[in-house]
């Protein structure tokens, strides 16, 4: 049998153990058997590949520590431990049976020469995937796997540290250890595994469609930008919650704003992945454009008082929504506060709640709301869209009333008081039914959307949160009602009515526009 010239060791490498290190030394000596109990005997200038796999793809639980650091720490453990190494980053795919052909494939541009099965064992620990390379013709090298001992693999070593176990240092290579400390990845990994409105794969939400989201984004950025840019401040300027960068292209191109550094924060991976995408394209203006995936509940982002101006569009509603409602939304002001000097704005714009959220209204629909709603979770996203899509205004009210309560945790009470003449009239609270108007038309992601909540706050809440933090609000902040709004979206075959007196009540505010400035002199407390 042939020497082998390649240690063929796929994972996504977050962590190296010093087990890893012990048992790859051990076999590119010569020191192991494969998994049919063949001694594995390598030759003189043989070297491990490090297959470093899901490395266009960071920020999250599956994989919270981004390619670049996770390949930086695997030159530094094997250049410690004298390991010959090479380190092939393989980009995220969905599962597939074909993944171990993917991984040869890249390996093979990477490298220049296919690795083979005459020329290289795999070691790996997991069955499913070793089985993919055995399929291949490959032999195996389990590493792990029936080890003495049972060791630990990487993943439950990380776990250990995220728990607070400082037996992670032990069965990680000092060198892992040391280069997690230097770069403080043991906090970066902590505050992704115990985000608590983050899924696994680094996003608000499983059921929203991006696509969509983000063109409805964009396609407001014109209006959105308009209407905040008179209020920015020169600096360092930070959108909050920034999608995938379409305020700050327009920020970009405002001369004003030339000399200033701007930066886009959102929590979702997908989102930031496409900022930077464009930002590769040469789509913004200004070179000094920088974004990052981050939670700004779970820490701070920018140090306290080095902000000129924060934005907020169309955020401050997803994380009361996701969050602890209020409670987050005064932990926000004040993390903002604490980042913006003084005499620094914070400006926000988001959909409100009317001033009177309790009062009893009629809400006359068209069509029939006695059509029963469907559970849709179980249904692809498209097929939920096209049902919801579907619906009359009476019987998608019926269908929010379902999904809005159980999603977003808020009540839903209200009762079908008359079905005439193709309408239907639902008693309800004000609250209630602005919930409903605002949501109704978003049905490509109608689950997610039944997720937020964007009557939680009225404009004097908005006020008494502000000022309670230390801001003080310019002229002109506070509610306004976009009569666009009004006219295109919530009146279509909707109408708002009194209960006693059968006459229309007139739309509420639908919007808040705040800005808040840090004073230039605080009075201490």
């Amino acid at each position: 049998m042939p020497a082998i010239r390649h240690v063929l060791f796929p994972g996504r490498h977050h962590l190296v153990t010093a087990f890893q290190v012990a048992y790859l030394t051990d076999l590119l000596a010569g020191r192991v058997r494969d998994a049919a109990g063949e001694q594995v005997e390598c030759a003189p200038d043989a070297r491990v590949v490090w297959a470093l796999t899901s490395a266009t793809h960071s920020g999250t639980r599956r994989n919270p520590v981004p390619a670049h650091r996770r390949e930086a720490m695997v030159e530094a453990v094997t250049t410690r431990a004298g390991l010959p190494s090479l380190v092939v980053p393989v980009a995220d795919v969905p599962p597939s049976p074909r993944f171990a052909h993917t991984v040869l494939a890249t390996s093979e541009l990477v490298l220049g020469a296919p690795l083979t099965p005459a020329d290289t064992v795999v070691a790996c620990s997991t069955p499913e995937v070793a089985a993919m390379y055995a399929a291949e013709g490959f032999r195996i090298a389990t590493v792990e796997a029936g080890a003495p001992g049972d060791p630990d693999r990487p993943w439950v070593v990380l776990e250990r540290m995220v728990a607070g176990d400082d037996a992670w240092r032990t069965l990680a290579h000092p060198e892992a250890v040391a280069f997690y400390e230097r770069y403080r990845l043991d906090e970066h990994v902590r505050l992704v595994h115990t985000d608590p409105t983050v899924q696994d794969d680094g996003d608000l939400t499983a059921t929203r469609d991006y696509a969509t989201y983000t063109a409805a984004f964009d396609d407001a950025s014109d209006r959105k930008w308009a209407q905040v840019a008179p209020h920015v401040r020169p600096g360092r300027v930070v959108d909050l919650g920034c999608a995938a960068g379409g305020l700050l292209e327009r920020a970009a191109r405002d001369p004003r704003l030339a000399e200033s550094d701007l930066y886009g924060v959102d929590v979702s991976r997908h989102l930031v992945a496409e900022a930077e995408h464009r930002r590769a394209q040469g789509v913004f203006a200004n070179p000094n454009v920088f974004f990052a995936q981050r939670n700004l509940l779970l820490g701070p982002v920018f140090p306290d008082r080095s902000v000129d101006t924060t934005t907020t569009i169309a955020l401050t509603h997803e994380i009361a929504s996701y969050g602890a409602g209020r409670a987050d939304l005064e932990l926000l002001a004040g993390r903002i506060f604490a980042h913006t000097r003084p005499g620094g704005v914070w400006i926000n714009s988001d959909v409100l709640g009317p001033a009177d959220p309790d009062r009893v209204v009629d809400l006359v629909l068209d069509g029939d709301g006695d059509v029963p709603a469907r559970d849709l979770d179980a249904l692809p996203r498209a097929e939920a869209a096209a049902h919801v899509a579907g619906l009359d205004p009476a019987a998608r009210f019926t269908q929010f009333a379902h999904d809005f309560p159980r999603l977003s945790g808020a009540d839903v009470a209200y009762e079908w008081v008359e079905r005439e003449d193709g309408r239907s009239v639902a008693r309800t609270s004000l609250r209630t039914a602005m919930e409903y108007l605002y949501t109704r038309d978003y049905t490509d992601s109608w689950l997610s959307e039944c997720h937020e909540r964007f009557c939680d706050l009225t404009g004097d809440d908005w006020a008494d949160l502000l000022t309670g933090v230390g801001f003080e609000l310019e002229p002109g902040s506070g509610p306004w009602r976009n009569d666009w709004l009004v006219e295109h979206r919530l009146r279509v075959g909707a109408a708002l009515r009194d209960p006693a007196t059968g006459e229309p009540v007139d739309w509420p505010d639908t919007h808040t526009l705040t800005v808040a400035r840090r004073p230039l002199v605080e009075v201490a407390s």
